[in-house]
This record gives structure tokens, C-alpha cells and sequence, in this order.
């Protein structure tokens, strides 16, 4: 094997436009950028300087004319040896000596981060003089973007402070970036935050771009005043007029900001966006990973000194550092709805009317925060909205379904049936019913079947059974193909001719049926092998309905087999699950029949009052 002094051994060639062009295209969202870099790395030289000068100048100063951008700054500043090593190399780290520290867990001082000024501008050109040196001469350095550079001496009058210089000459096509409201917008959106001040100066103007510290880090007269200025500002910083808004004081954690409640109900599929900063610089405003999946109702303005950014700086480094941050914000916004469920049950009852799918989120991984969030989540009953703690008093046998339709298809007749069930077909809700038990004790909790529905309806008396038996062997005959029996029950309300109870097994055993007939001969067997012995669907009729008992003394049996579709297809329209094709083909030809029935009839009619 060769070692890297054999003659053998080469070192890689960079070439620069290649690598540029990687920057502005995969590593970078936007050339915009440049200016963030600009402004870290002059923050970052100021406070390596007041680690060893803590009275120090801070001023940060952006300077626009016809020629370019120049961003001055007083800080720590480079030795040529520093200028060879870090400007020259790329990728070369800045975390030595009195830089040590300065950023931490960011890209080195200069190295990357300079480089991105060549997504914008053709050339740079860097006068810096070192304060850890004050002997050493200043330095020009003056790269273009063709990959090469001149490095010179300064005298006294070229720079005679310590600190930096850089000077960006905009590339052909790139001049927008370098329009004076936009480096301001720039400058304010990235570095509102900063701990040193920054001046824009352009067009006969000085407009500072910064605004510390931070409004969560400010004094109030009260804490109704902070409130208020926290309201304020998040409103101006992600533009909608939050519900509520949560401090995020977590010192250990290395977080301080605010998370702010929606005014709109979220969606669970939303992942939280937020705004974060990192040492006051802009790290990204649609941040995500900050909050655990289920806080999608509020969005965060924070500023962090832990947490680690991604090589383009524009979002967070998962590992475990930001998965204990994850877990304390958690943990910050539960108590406060904890605390909030306690103290202030109207400003509750307002956020739930909005956020409780949020809410039911949270509810099902922590059984203390349902236990008292119990009295704010509505669900859907068969006694209407309602509370699980209200509903389990009043039926201790609480019966859940597990889909939307299958609760529509049973809520009416349950109800009349004086049977407590819940929908538990929306997002969390049957998870939440089903943990009803472990904090009310003795309350039990059921899936709902078919069979509990129809042994809760009233049978038939023998004589009434006996005179029904013809239209039922004929509405038998008539729906056996579709997979459907039916038998004969008195229930209210007698408005409800029949009821189609289903449950997924047996439209589970249809599909497979259904898909088998299809089949060659192979998948038929395999199919013909998983054949359930569930029971099929049923079509319960109402001996109580006055339609009904019109429809068994028809003695027409194409009029007869009419009727008994429209019964049945009555029936499968009242569960508003979706039709199958042969299901709405039966509808169709049940009210043609049934149409042309009633066209004949009033014809008939017509012609025997004219004879009259």
C-alpha cells in the first residue's frame, strides 16, 4: 500500500465553478444566502475578539454603492498565515485559538461559508488585520471565481484597525441580490435577532436591520403587557393573529421563544413549520423536527445555542441533542394545557373548539392529560355531540364502531334503542374510547357488531311472522345474490322502512367472493381457500312501518321484486357508505320498474275517468 508521501500519491484538484455551482443549485435554497454567511462570519469575528477584549467594538456595518456590497466589521481578523490557511483552503475549520468556540456546531469562520458569496458576485476582495496579532500587517486577499487568488501586505494607511473587510462585485445576472431594500430585507430577516448591531447604508440612508434583544427577553411592566408584546410580535413575524401564545423558556434545553397557537384547526398530515434561530441568526422559517408530531397546532419562533444545523444551515441536525429538545417543548406545551384545563376553563373550551383533534392527539399517549382533558373532547354519539365522561354515565356499556358509515348506517335506530355508541371511525377517536375504562373505572367498552344491534330490535310475534312470510322468502330470493340476508324486526322509528346492517368482515368476504369469480382457476382455488365464515350482510325490515306492510300484500311479482330493491337500496343509501357498480345498478332498475309502474297506473286512471 502506498503512503501519501510515495510518488504515487496526488492530491485532489478543486475546481470552483464546479463547486459553486453545487453550492447555489443543491446545497443552498437561494442565493440569498450570501448575505447570512456574510453577516455570521462578521459576528462570529466580533466575539472571538470580546472573549479576549470584552470592551470591544460590536458595530456591524453593510455598505451599498455602484461597485458592490462591503460588510465591515471590528473584529478579530486574520494573520496572513490565517489568511492562507482558512481563506485559501476550503473546508478548512476556523476552530482553533481565540476562534475556538466562536461558532461551535457551525461551518468553520470563513472556508464554506465565504465560498457561497460566489453564488452571487464575480469577485471578493477580503482587507482584514488581526487583533490577536496587532504587530502582524493587515492583508489583502482577493479571490475570483475562476478559482484563483492574490494575497499582498497592507500598510498602516491601507488598515490600520483590527477587524474585517469584505467586498462583493456582483457577477453578471446576480445584480437584484445587491438592490439596496433587498440586502435591508435581507439583512433584517436574517439578523433581526443578533446581539450586535447592524447598520444598512445605502442611497444617503442608514436603517439598522436589528432588534434586540429578543421580545421574550425584554422587560414588561406586566405580565399582561408581555403577553401582549408576545401576541404583537408573533403576529408580525409569522403574519396571522395567533389564538394563544406559549413562553418557551427552557434554559437547559438552550431555547428561548414562543410557540403560537393557530387560529384555524391543522391537519395531523401538517408538519409543524417553524421559525428558528440559531445564536440569533436566521436558521430557517419552515424548520421542521422542533416539536413532537402531535403539537401540529401551534408554530414556534425560538432561538437556540444547542441545537445543530445541517451542512446548508437551514435546518436541524437530528440526533439526540434536538431529540431532547423535541421531548421538553413537548412536555412545555402539555403543562400548559394541563394547567389551562385547571385554571381557565373558558379560554380551554375556546382552544378546544378549535385544536381538540390536536389535543386527542396528545391525549392518547398520556392517560393523566385525558383524564383531564376528558370534560373538552367531543365525540360524536348516538345521544348527538357529547363528552365521554357525560355519555359513560348514562350508558355503562359504551359501544364504539370502528368506521364513520358504520355508524351512520346504526346511529337512528340505536339510538330509539336506547344503545350508547360512539363514532369511532374519525382520527384518535376509537383509540380514545377504548382507554374510557382505565380512568373511569367500571364503564366497559364494546365494539359494535351487527348481532348487538339487531338482538336490541324486537322480534315478531308467530302470527305476524306468519303473514310476512311470503314478501320475505321473496325479498330473500331477491337479494341472496348480493350476499345480503333478511330477517323481520319491530323497532322504532316505524319512519324507517329497513335497515342495512354490514361489517367489514362481510364486505370483506364479498370482495373476496366477488374477486374470485373473476379469477383464473389458480387464484380462484387460493381465493375459494380463504372463504370466511362470517356472517353476510343484513337487510332488517321494520314490522312497525306502514310501508312495509303496503308492500307485503302486492301480488304483482315483477312489482313485487321491485319494491323489494327499492327497500333495499333505501336502506344502503341511509349507511352513505359508497356503492358498489351492482349495488347501483339494482337502484336504478328498482325506480325504473317502480316509475314505469306508477307512469301505467296514472294512465289507467286517466283513461277510466275520460270513459266516465
Amino acid at each position: 500500500m502506498l503512503d501519501d508521501k510515495s510518488a504515487n500519491a496526488h492530491s485532489f484538484q478543486v475546481d470552483l465553478r464546479g463547486l459553486v455551482d453545487l453550492l447555489s443549485h443543491h446545497l443552498y435554497s437561494s442565493p440569498r444566502i450570501y448575505l447570512r454567511e456574510l453577516m455570521q462570519n462578521a459576528v462570529d469575528a466580533i466575539t472571538a475578539r470580546r472573549r479576549v477584549e470584552p470592551e470591544a467594538p460590536t458595530a456591524i456595518r453593510i455598505t451599498l454603492d455602484e461597485s458592490g456590497l462591503r460588510i465591515d466589521d471590528p473584529g478579530i481578523g486574520l494573520t496572513e498565515a490565517d489568511v492562507h490557511r482558512f481563506l485559501a483552503t476550503i473546508g478548512r475549520s476556523s476552530k482553533r485559538d481565540d476562534l475556538e468556540g466562536a461558532r461551535r456546531e457551525f461551518l468553520g469562520q470563513f472556508g464554506i461559508g465565504l465560498l457561497a458569496c460566489f453564488t452571487v458576485a464575480e469577485r471578493i476582495r477580503v482587507l482584514t488585520r488581526s487583533a490577536a496579532h496587532p504587530d502582524a500587517p493587515g492583508v489583502e486577499w482577493v479571490a475570483a471565481s475562476d478559482g484563483t487568488y492574490s494575497v499582498r501586505d497592507l500598510d498602516e494607511r491601507e488598515r490600520a484597525t483590527p477587524g474585517t473587510t469584505v467586498f462583493l462585485t456582483p457577477r453578471p445576472g446576480a445584480e437584484r441580490w445587491f438592490a439596496p431594500d433587498v440586502v435591508i430585507d435581507l439583512a433584517r430577516d436574517f439578523g433581526s435577532l443578533l446581539p450586535y448591531e447592524v447598520t444598512v447604508e445605502a442611497d444617503g440612508r442608514s436603517v439598522r436591520t436589528t432588534d434586540s434583544p429578543p421580545v421574550w427577553d425584554r422587560n414588561y411592566v406586566s405580565a399582561a403587557a408581555r403577553r401582549v408584546a408576545l401576541l404583537e410580535y408573533g403576529e408580525a413575524t409569522l403574519g396571522f393573529t395567533a389564538l394563544d401564545v406559549v413562553e418557551l423558556d427552557v434554559k437547559l434545553a438552550g431555547v428561548r421563544g414562543a410557540a403560537y397557537v393557530l387560529p384555524r384547526a391543522a391537519s395531523p398530515a401538517e408538519s409543524g413549520r417553524h421559525r428558528v434561530y440559531l445564536k440569533g441568526m436566521l436558521l430557517g422559517d419552515a424548520t421542521t423536527g422542533l416539536l413532537p408530531d402531535w403539537a401540529f397546532f401551534v408554530r414556534c419562533v425560538i432561538d437556540t445555542d444547542t441545537l445543530r444545523p445541517t451542512a446548508s444551515r437551514e435546518g436541524l441536525y437530528e440526533d439526540e441533542t434536538l431529540a431532547a429538545v423535541r421531548e421538553t417543548l413537548g412536555a412545555r406545551l402539555r403543562d400548559w394545557l394541563t394547567t389551562m384545563a385547571a385554571q381557565d376553563p373558558q379560554r380551554m373550551a375556546a382552544f378546544m373548539s378549535v385544536h381538540s383533534l390536536g389535543v386527542k392527539a396528545l391525549a392518547r399517549h398520556d392517560s393523566d392529560l385525558f383524564k383531564i382533558m376528558l370534560p373538552y373532547l367531543e365525540f360524536e354519539t348516538t345521544a348527538g355531540p357529547a363528552n365521554l365522561t357525560e355519555f359513560a354515565r348514562s350508558h355503562p356499556v359504551v359501544r364504539v364502531t370502528s368506521t364513520v358509515e358504520e355508524f351512520r348506517q346504526i346511529a337512528t335506530i340505536a339510538s330509539a334503542q336506547g344503545i350508547g355508541v360512539v363514532n369511532g371511525g374519525y382520527t384518535y377517536d376509537g383509540e380514545l374510547v377504548a382507554l374510557l375504562p382505565g380512568v373511569m373505572p367500571g364503564v366497559v367498552v364494546e365494539q359494535l357488531g351487527a348481532d348487538v344491534v339487531t338482538a336490541a330490535l324486537d322480534p315478531v310475534d308467530s302470527a305476524g311472522e306468519l303473514a310476512m312470510a311470503p314478501f320475505l322468502a321473496a325479498a330473500r330470493s331477491v337479494l341472496d345474490p348480493l350476499g345480503c340476508d333478511v330477517i323481520l324486526r319491530a323497532f322504532s322509528p316505524p319512519s324507517v322502512s329497513a335497515l342495512h346492517l354490514d361489517s367489514r368482515e362481510a364486505r370483506q368476504e364479498r370482495t373476496r367472493a366477488e374477486t374470485q369469480a373473476e379469477a383464473d382457476d389458480l387464484w380462484a382455488e387460493i381465493l375459494g381457500a380463504l372463504k370466511s365464515a362470517e356472517p353476510r350482510a343484513q337487510l332488517v325490515l321494520n314490522h312497525r312501518s306502514p310501508v312495509v306492510r303496503r308492500l307485503a300484500a302486492i301480488r304483482d311479482h315483477a312489482l313485487l321484486v321491485a319494491a323489494i330493491e327499492g327497500l333495499y337500496g333505501q336502506a344502503l343509501l341511509m349507511t352513505h357508505r359508497p356503492l358498489r357498480p351492482v349495488d347501483t345498478s339494482l337502484i336504478n332498475r328498482a325506480f325504473d320498474e317502480l316509475l314505469g309502474w306508477a307512469s301505467r297506473n296514472v294512465t289507467e286512471l286517466a283513461g277510466e275517468e275520460g270513459q266516465a
